[in-house]
Formats: C-alpha cells, structure tokens, sequence
C-alpha cells in the first residue's frame, strides 16, 4: 500500500493524528494505514464543537511548524527569498537553502517533494473538517458554518501557494483516497478559480467578528483579504479593488499603527490573520531564523542587493533591518520580528495577512483600471508611514513601477511575496538573471517531485527544465 499510494496515502496523516489525540489510539506509521473510516471520524472527532474546532487547530497548528507557510528554515519565506534577490545563503547541501539560492533545483530535491507532500497533507486535513462537519449531527448550524468557512479558506490559502510555486496543479477537494491517487493537475488560472470559488463560499459562512484571541482564526476579513489578493493575480481588477476596500474600510477593527516597530507585535491591529505561537512563551520561527547576532550568520542573511536598494529615509530599513559586523565585514538580517527566541510571555505571531498588502493590492487593481489617482494616494500612504514622500510616478506604467517596488520594500521575507510578484508580472529573468549568476528561464516554476510523478503518471508533464 505503502509504495502506490504517495503523497494521498500520507493525506490521511492528520485525521487518523486527531484520532489518536482524542481516542488515546497509538500507531507507528500512518502511511501504512488504510484511509480514515469516515463514519467513525465524524463520530469521534465531530460530535460535538470542543473536538471538532481542536482538529480544526491542530491544522493551523501543522501549517505553522511544517509545510509551505512555516516559518522554518525549508518554507517559502526563506526558501522564495534565497531564489530571488532577498536573501544570501550560508548554509551547504542539497538538503539546505542552497540549491534554492544557487537555482540548482532537480526533480528529486528533498525540500521541495517535503513542502508539496506537507501542504497537501493539510489540504487533506481540511477536507476532513469539511466533510465531518458536514456529517455532524452534534454540532448547530452556527458551528458547522464557522468549521466548514475556516477549512475552506485553508484550502484556497494552501492550494494558491501550490500553484504560485509549481504551476498547474492537483485542485483537492475530497478524501477519497481513490479519485486523489489518480488526480490530474489544473492550469495556474483554473487553481486560482477554483480557490475563488472556495473563499465564496466561507464569505457566506464566516462572520466579521473573530472566534477566540490576538486573530489567529480567520473571520470573513480575512477572506475577503485573500480573495482580494487572488482576484488581483487573476487579473479581476474591479474584484481586487473592491474586496481590499472592504477590509480597508472595515476600520473599527484594522486600525493604522504608525510605529513600524509594532506591526508585527501579535496585538496589532493591522493584522488581519495569523499562526499563534507554539507555546505561551514562544515566539515566531521567523524570528528564530531570520535574527543572529554575530557574523557570519549561521543560516542566512539579507542581500545586499536588496539592503541597498532602499531608499535614503526609508524608515523601514531602519527599523526592519538589522546591520550585525565583526569589525571587517558586514551582514544584514531582517528585523521585521524583534525576538529570536522565547519569552516570558509570547509578543510575535506569524503574521500571513495584514493590512498593508490590502492598499497596495488596491493602488494596483485601482492603476490597471487608470485611476492613477487614487492609485498614487494609496501608494502615498504605504510611502508615507515609511517616511518617505510622494511617489515621483506619473504615467500608468511607472506607477504600477513603483508600486511593484513598494511590495518589495514592504513585504520582504513575507511568504514568498517578492518571487509572486515578478512571476505574475513577467519580470524574473529581467530582475534576476543580473543578480543570481545561476538563473534560468525555467527557474519561474519549481519542479513537480519526481517521486509523484512516477507514482501517478497522471500529474505529467514535468516542468520544463526539470
């Protein structure tokens, strides 16, 4: 079973885990069990809210330690930096950064095959949540919609990263462990629909307010805030425009902090949703890589290219970098989250969304539209809270220009935002054939793991170059 069923057999991972929580059940492998009996999951774990919303933690627990969205060494923050301009590499092997940072991927690298089996190990675990839910008959209507909208954001959320990262790829939506092991993949613009289509639907489901402390369940701001984001790379510029001025003007509960040094504390009010920490004490991942205190740096530092490239006053660079010398050299690391280890109290979460994406998502869908206007007043503010002054961008092509340049100022070592935004503009050879020596054209897609594709024939063809 073990040897045919790939990446869909570990899928089963996370609800048989929740089982073993609840039920005291132990195993020693999940992959060498047959999928989940679907009636006794909805039993066990769905029969009433308290278990039910732990499974639905436990996933949002999972993406934060592992996976695509962790805030490890092997996930996109790190991982899209090193293979674009943000970051500088000081680890060796195949099984590091350094293939990512080198553009020396294969088919076969370790990393890549661990974040496309994790993320789509916790696509399966929301599905679960789907269909338990739906199943239930302990849970109110109130709670099925709050479950059922969270996972459905999950796995919109989760399969969007997928398809910026490899293309087209497998859209899952079931449990079925036979239709997942011969599943196609779905072009780019068709993963992005259907995500879409999902975040529709927990529209309709979730409410304005928050379920439970500090945003880390997603309400339905969150989601708008997501769709917002895919309507843009989907070129759907009113939707874009419209579903940022939703959360935008939802101000009694996103509040403009003015002091960059407080965005990314876990009570800020410009955060729209975000992982808790691991522990009452812990703090982020992020900040646990990203800071060191000596050079050389241990695992990685920014680019000078990147460092360089502020402007003079970007407040910014002063207060979400860091400049660390041995009295030779110098080393830059983000400093974007202030804690590099545990606390007495935890201070930072893992921010995945928060407001100032939201009006450069707007001054773009507002400037493919020609209201460079307003375009050029939304830039002007994510400018001006960095202390720098109105954009010098006058025609449509040179503000779409500058706000390209504003995300990368803003979001750097953000989920991959940088390598995003030149994918779907059409500028990585442009920008990166200069400054990366091992740049190639096919770089703009990572490789499908072979692994899966001898498995399931299904998911061919490879990526060109790979």
């Amino acid at each position: 079973m073990k040897n045919t069923q790939s990446i869909f057999s570990k899928l089963m991972a996370p609800v048989l885990l929740s089982l073993i929580l609840f039920l005291g059940v132990s195993c020693d492998s999940f992959v060498d069990l047959p999928p989940p009996n679907s009636q006794l999951t909805g039993v066990t774990v769905f029969a009433d809210n308290t278990t039910a919303t732990a499974a639905m933690k436990d996933i949002y627990a999972k993406m934060r330690d592992s996976g695509i969205l962790s805030g490890r060494s092997l996930a996109l923050s790190n991982l899209m930096g090193q293979y674009t301009d943000e970051l500088q590499c000081f680890q060796t092997g195949v099984t590091t950064a350094e293939p990512f940072y080198n553009n020396a991927l294969n088919a076969a690298n370790t990393p890549v095959q661990d974040m496309w089996g994790t993320t789509y190990n916790h696509i399966y675990a929301a599905n679960a949540v789907i269909a338990g839910v739906s199943a239930s008959t302990g849970l109110s209507t109130a709670q099925k919609n709050q479950l059922t909208g969270e996972a459905l954001f999950v796995r919109a959320l989760l399969h969007s990263y997928l398809a910026g990262a490899f293309g087209s790829c497998p859209y899952i939506t079931t449990t079925d462990y036979l239709q997942n092991s011969v599943v196609h993949r779905l072009p780019k613009d068709q993963v992005y629909l259907q995500c879409i289509t999902d975040l529709l639907q927990a529209e309709t489901l979730l409410t304005p307010a928050y379920v439970g402390d500090n945003r880390v369940r997603p309400n339905v701001f969150a989601v708008k805030a997501l769709l917002a984001r895919l309507y843009l790379y989907n070129g759907q510029w009113a939707e874009a425009s419209n579903a940022a001025s939703a959360v935008i003007n939802e101000t009694a509960t996103y509040v403009w902090e003015p002091d960059l040094n407080k965005v990314f504390l876990k009570g800020c009010k410009t955060t729209i949703w975000q992982f808790a920490a691991g522990g009452g004490f812990a703090n982020t991942q992020e900040g646990a890589l990203f800071i060191f205190n000596a050079g050389p740096p241990p695992t990685v530092s920014l680019s000078p290219t990147l460092y360089n490239a502020f402007e003079p006053g970007d407040q910014r660079k002063v207060k979400w970098t860091r400049t660390i010398t041995n009295g030779t050299t110098t080393w830059y690391h983000a400093y974007k989250y202030k804690q590099g280890g545990g606390t007495t109290a935890s201070t930072e979460y893992s921010i995945v969304l928060r407001l100032a994406e939201q009006y450069l998502i707007r001054a773009e869908a507002r400037a493919q539209q020609g209201d460079f206007i307003n375009a050029k007043q939304d830039l002007n503010f994510i400018r001006s809270s960095a202390g720098l002054g109105d954009t010098a961008a006058v025609t449509g092509t040179e503000i779409l220009d500058a706000i390209l340049q504003e995300r990368r100022f803003e979001l750097f070592t953000e989920q991959g935002h940088r390598f995003f935004d030149l994918q779907r503009n059409g500028k990585l050879d442009a920008v990166l054939t200069p400054v990366k020596p091992g740049w190639n054209t096919t770089d703009g897609l990572w490789p499908v793991p072979q692994s899966e594709l001898l498995i399931n024939p299904n998911l061919l063809p490879q990526n060109a170059g790979y």
